[in-house]
């Protein structure tokens, strides 16, 4: 009974935030973009709250607890990605006064670009975010007597109050706050776990570190370890310059700074403390796999996904158990309220032509198109149920679609000019490469945007050089 006060209270707040810092009047400027005037801090807060899912809440301490902490290569590669979009295609966005980062596209190679672009970002966000939602629900049956159902329509709908109430600005205002709660429940988690560790800190940790479950570097080579030197940096890179410089998700949140200088520093921050964030849930995952060693699981667990959710539910005091539930509601609602906005803003701008709408109808066609991105989230978490193996195709689709994109946002920087159809074509050529190689050649999935990304650049370059021999 406890937990769930302390989850409806958890709610609550959520709802009271969003209402108090939402403007319901205004233009799409103010719904989609906050009114271009958000701190870059805020901003920050809100692409790591954005970036951290469920999946992350619990999937990155089964990680360490199956293996050691060169996922940290992978957050190096984060943080290098995001120092690139800072210099290189935040100002492209400020140039042009753009709402959503196709817009860019369209003035280089033509509206067909912009729309196919935006398609692509469409079709792995509801698919990706689907999935996730569908993640949470499992990790929230687990914890609460709820059914899966209940677990979807309760996330949602309360995602979806503020979402449409208050725009943007009420996301990042709820994300900033789903951030701190998720941390601080994890942080908590932490300390109750190492209280329960006769050793204590520093002694589990050199223990540890005697088993080489404190690894952070690997500099063999193995193309098909993710968790490599090269790999984690060059693939952590290329797919955060793909998803923080061409995904609209996180894009929305730079174009709502007041300035160029104001963008760079809410990205370049954010990498800094998903690193920080990683490396805590990578601490939590050695400090698990310590604790059930000297504590073996009366069930034993049938996936790693599992053992900080049952640490949560079995080892932790009630009340605290019920704050870091909210915690993985915190998780997952600051993913999905983006996702909403996100595609709302998408569909909107990019294909229903809001911009040219009088205000108040194009107000209220982005609240109806965010109310549809809820139930296409929700549409997909529930087919979840059947798709077996395919759930991990799912979780997988940004590294394979996200390299194309950033093929073509990197031809637009470099000035190429080339006819639609051929942009097309290279984007989607590197699509199926990177498909192609995620099905049959076992390669990491952090090799799979460079690659994409590789051959779009190679085709792209093609058709450039052949249009210009032919004087077009």
């Amino acid at each position: 009974m406890v937990n769930w006060v302390v989850i409806g209270v958890y709610f609550g707040l959520t709802l009271w935030l969003g209402e108090r810092v939402g403007r319901r009047g205004g233009d799409l400027d103010e719904y989609f973009l906050a009114g271009r005037g958000m701190p870059w801090w805020a901003a920050a807060l809100s692409i790591v709250g954005t970036e951290t899912s469920t999946l992350t809440f619990v999937g990155v301490p089964a990680i360490a607890y199956a293996g050691d902490l060169t996922f940290l290569q992978v957050a190096v590669g984060y943080v290098v990605g995001r120092f690139l979009v800072a210099w290189w295609l935040v100002p492209a966005y400020f140039a042009g006064g753009v709402r959503t980062a196709y817009q860019i596209l369209a003035e280089r190679f033509g509206p067909a670009t912009r729309r196919v672009a935006s398609a692509v970002f469409l079709i792995s966000r509801a698919l990706a975010d689907g999935v996730r939602l569908f993640a949470t629900a499992l990790v929230l049956q687990a914890m609460l007597p709820v059914s899966l159902l209940s677990a979807v329509i309760g996330v949602l709908a309360v995602t979806l109050v503020y979402t449409v109430r208050g725009g943007l600005r009420a996301v990042i205002w709820n994300d900033a706050l789903q951030l701190a709660v998720y941390v601080g429940g994890a942080a908590l988690a932490l300390l109750v776990l190492v209280m329960r560790l006769p050793e204590g800190l520093t002694a589990t940790l050199a223990s540890m570190g005697s088993v080489d479950k404190l690894r952070a570097l690997n500099f063999g080579w193995d193309w098909a370890n993710p968790y490599m030197f090269w790999s984690g940096l060059v693939g952590g890179a290329v797919l955060t310059m793909a998803t923080h410089g061409t995904d609209q998700m996180f894009v929305q949140r730079l174009l709502a700074c007041s300035d160029k200088g104001s963008a760079r520093r809410a990205v370049i921050a954010s990498g800094v403390l998903v690193f920080l964030q990683m490396a805590l849930f990578l601490l939590i995952g050695t400090y698990l796999f310590a604790f059930y060693q000297l504590t073996p699981p009366a069930v034993p667990f049938t996936s790693n996904d599992q053992v900080f959710a049952r640490f949560i539910v079995q080892e932790l005091p009630i009340g605290l158990a019920g704050l870091v539930i909210a915690a993985v509601f915190a998780a997952a609602m600051s993913t999905l309220s983006s996702s909403m906005s996100s595609i709302a803003s998408a569909v909107t701008l990019d294909f229903l032509g809001g911009e040219d709408r009088d205000p108040r109808r194009a107000l209220h066609v982005s609240r109806l198109a965010t109310a549809a991105a809820a139930v296409s989230l929700a549409g997909v978490a529930w087919l979840a149920q059947e798709w077996g193996s395919v759930l991990e195709a799912g979780l997988t689709i940004t590294s394979v679609t996200f390299g194309g994109v950033l093929g073509v946002f990197l031809l637009a920087a470099m000035g190429t000019r080339v006819s639609s159809a051929a942009i097309t074509l290279a984007m989607l050529s590197g699509q199926a490469v990177a498909l192609l190689l995620q099905q049959t050649s076992g390669l990491a999935w952090t090799w799979l945007t460079p690659a994409g990304a590789g051959v779009t650049l190679a085709v792209g370059l093609a058709a450039n050089l052949v249009a210009s021999r032919r004087g077009d």
